[in-house]
């Protein structure tokens, strides 16, 4: 118990480490060998010795030009090759938390109980997100229609003020012959 109190890596700095790489977020092996306090090398031989447990859907290694393009995202000297001489290991969440049997050490347990709560926490922003976004598509489509609707109100309203310039002719009931009150039978009773 005593170095998982001392472990305190800030959530940010595990945030910053989780990139898009074929429309999955994805994990480094170096990031993670980093957070490990492991070699990324000592990460590399142990994933290779328990491939079976790292399907593509868990791990993935980078290609030529998928690696171009991601370093292209980030403007580094062409000496620091932003720390990568090797088609770097791409750990999904899946990946991170089957790592967690492969590197059993104290510290590799706790950092990945943390990288999972902060993919958990990554999830429900998404979901908030996509809720909030159908929220304001809804709104957006009744301001259109409510956009349509006074459209036509005015519409209508110059239609009439067009017309309040010409002479109206005069609107009710027209009785033929008699002038006054109508007599009725019954008031004879």
């Amino acid at each position: 118990m005593g170095i998982l109190s001392t472990i305190v890596i800030p959530d940010e700095v595990v945030m910053n480490k989780i990139y898009v790489v074929r429309d999955q977020k994805i994990m480094l092996d170096r990031d993670l060998a980093e957070l490990y306090g492991v070699e990324t090398k000592v990460l590399k031989q142990a994933v290779r010795r328990n491939i079976t447990r790292f399907p593509e859907d868990f791990m993935f290694e980078m290609n030529k030009e998928e690696l171009e393009n991601w370093r292209s995202q980030f403007v580094t000297s062409n000496g620091d090759r932003q720390g990568l001489r090797y088609m770097p290991f791409c750990f999904t969440e899946q990946g991170v938390t089957m790592l967690s049997c492969v590197l059993s050490s104290e510290r590799a347990i706790h950092v990945n109980i943390q990288i999972i709560r902060i993919y958990t926490r990554i999830r429900g922003m998404l979901l908030l997100h996509k809720d909030v976004s159908l929220l304001v598509e809804q709104v957006e489509k009744k301001l259109l229609k409510q956009d349509q609707k006074i459209e036509v109100l005015f519409t209508y309203l110059n239609k009439f003020i067009e017309k309040e310039d010409k002479p109206r002719e005069e609107i009710g009931f027209k009785r033929k012959g008699k002038s006054g009150p109508a007599k009725s039978e019954d008031a004879e009773l």
